[in-house]
């Protein structure tokens, strides 16, 4: 039996009232030669009955006790059978192009290691919001420093790199654990990207990374800086740039505070930091964007 040429990894947590849209925009792609693995880290909703009516053909569905998402798309890619995998979000959609863009990719760049196609943001109503799809420079490895500008959706990864590098499974960091992944691949390897849009992110009130605790987000921050800089190839790569990511954690815990307006004395607090750690972040249209939600 051929393998297919994608593994469409689907980590899932409680999402039975989005995954239903998610697994019809992955089924009616242009390009058929793919497989979908749903990974359920341990739902408590009735993922396992709207799963029912999907599984089957394409489509395969496993139970797992819940670990967080990062061991969810591990999980998926041990089992994955594809060329590449591609880890889309159980709340997000993709359009009929996704597989195909990606296919002609993979052709036209000789197998890369790992690519990203463009994206764009709507609310749950389907309004336009912002896009992701101008990007400019030979490769995103310099542009990766200054944040993260990559939706999981949109990332395909050589299956031979996604199983020698997985995704950090340390709790603490989840939510930035693939910023993480992503910071320690471009470490090693040329991140090539297509404008081109293929997935739409839904932009909803339930989005984990929109959901704040305040004492999380800021272990989750000290944990992403801890462990890219553990990966040795990684700290050689940004030591240049440490002082920089250290800076912008801080002004990513303070525009999350920021946002919630609860937390004005840490946000302030966390301005500081980022000042102290690297003063130049005052150019850093996140430091003025925390600001402003506190003014």
């Amino acid at each position: 039996m051929e393998t297919p040429f994608f593994s469409v990894i689907i980590p899932t947590y409680n999402r039975a009232g989005f995954i239903v849209k998610t697994l019809q925009s992955l089924l009616n792609q242009t390009f058929a030669d793919f497989e979908i693995i749903v990974v359920d880290d341990g739902s408590t909703d009735n993922t396992a009955e709207v799963m029912k009516s999907f599984t089957g053909g394409k489509v395969t569905y496993h139970q797992k006790i819940n670990a967080e998402r990062a061991a969810a798309r591990n999980f998926g890619a041990r089992l994955a059978k594809g060329r590449y995998v591609n880890f889309f979000d159980s709340d997000d959609l993709a359009y009929p192009n996704h597989l195909q863009v990606a296919h002609g990719f993979v052709n036209a760049h000789r197998q890369p290691e790992i690519f990203h196609l463009g994206y764009d943001i709507k609310d749950e109503q389907g309004v336009f919001l912002s896009q992701v799809n101008g990007l400019q420079k030979d490769t995103l490895n310099e542009s990766l420093i200054d944040g993260n500008i990559l939706s999981c959706n949109g990332v395909f990864l050589r299956k031979d790199i996604a199983t020698k590098h997985p995704f950090n499974e340390d709790r603490v960091l989840s939510a930035s654990e693939d910023y993480e992944l992503w910071l320690r691949l471009a470490a090693r390897y040329p991140v090539l990207y297509d404008n081109t849009t293929t997935s739409t992110v839904i932009n909803h009130d339930a989005r984990s990374v929109l959901v704040i605790n305040k004492e999380a987000l800021v272990r989750r921050q000290e944990a992403f800086i801890k462990h890219l800089f553990a990966d040795a190839v990684s700290a050689s790569r940004y030591a240049p740039h440490k002082k920089l990511l250290m800076a912008d954690a801080h002004t990513y815990i303070s525009l999350h505070l920021a946002l919630t307006k609860k937390y004005r004395k840490e946000v302030i607090a966390y301005l500081w930091k980022a000042l102290l750690t690297r003063p130049a972040v005052v150019s850093r249209r996140r430091f003025w964007a925390s600001l402003k939600h506190i003014l």
